[in-house]
């Protein structure tokens, strides 16, 4: 069912205090809007700011808002998701305590750049997490953000294009906040790690969202204005796989060889044995090691 923006609003205002038992949350447990918006410093990105206390999708919601012709920059926002995704349709685990987020975008761009949106919100996420909570954060292609090299953030980019002309594009925004990790299934909680456990103590997800939106916002100017090599200069940085032989693994084939950089395009270049070079557009990433190719 596609939702108009009143309707949302009228029905974040009825579930924001309902916890997903249909008891009522405390206020120190579930997101304030408000906190968010006191001294949030964007001019785009956060307005408006619609809460939900359970979806099954935030990027669905926020797709069909874009459909119904919200404005750039609208989030939406729930406290968990029933159907949340990531990458191939893989089933995102989202439990209370988490931020989940999705942003819409409407760049004047063309398909060939979307890509960027997902580099971008990547950089952004791992330098608000850095700059907040003084932890070293890392990037691993195509879209994960970690910490000790375990996932703390994923992001999930989709977009609706009309020829060469990009109608919107949504930006799905996850990060592992206040919960343990044993609300994680077995086969992640060794892969992953929260805020929570790194600094043994939950954090203020409304400084966290409101810092976020804004550091987004300052990555999306520079797409605006065509400083793409800014944008992948600042993730080259925290690429913690480059120059590291790797293991690509697609639908069709495993590739292995060493990871020299990342295009506009979002592509993950490879040196392989043969010192021929190969571009890799999606895949899953394992890094096997240092060692240069031989």
């Amino acid at each position: 069912m596609i939702m108009n923006p009143k309707s949302i609003h009228r029905t974040t205002c009825q579930m924001s205090l309902l916890g997903s038992d249909g008891q009522t949350m405390s206020n120190a447990q579930r997101i304030e809007p408000s906190k968010v918006r006191e001294g949030l410093r964007s001019k785009i990105v956060g307005y408006p700011i619609l809460y939900f206390r359970k979806l099954p999708s935030t990027n669905d919601v926020a797709k069909e808002l874009a459909l119904q012709g919200i404005n750039e920059g609208a989030v939406v926002v729930a406290e968990t998701q029933t159907k949340g995704r990531g990458r191939l349709e893989r089933k995102w685990i989202s439990p209370e305590g988490g931020l989940w987020l999705s942003i819409v975008f409407r760049p004047k761009t063309t398909p060939k750049y979307a890509p960027m949106l997902t580099l971008l919100s990547s950089v952004a996420v791992a330098k608000t997490i850095s700059k907040e909570f003084r932890l070293r954060t890392e990037i691993k292609w195509p879209n994960d953000v970690l910490v000790n090299m375990k996932k703390i953030s994923g992001i999930l980019t989709e977009s609706r294009t009309t020829g060469e002309i990009v109608d919107f594009i949504v930006v799905g925004i996850g990060v592992n906040a206040n919960f343990d990790i044993d609300a994680l299934p077995a086969h992640l909680k060794y892969s992953s790690t929260t805020l929570k456990e790194e600094l043994g103590r939950e954090i203020e997800r409304e400084i966290l969202l409101r810092r976020l939106l804004e550091l987004t916002e300052s990555y999306y100017k520079f797409f605006q204005e065509g400083q793409f090599g800014h944008i992948l200069g600042d993730w080259r940085g925290l690429a913690c796989f480059l120059g590291s032989r790797v293991e690509v693994e697609g639908d069709r084939e495993k590739i292995e060889g060493q990871a020299v950089d990342i295009d506009a395009d979002g592509a993950l270049v490879l040196t392989l044995r043969d010192g021929t070079t190969r571009r890799v557009l999606s895949g899953d990433l394992r890094i096997l090691g240092r060692a240069e190719l031989r």
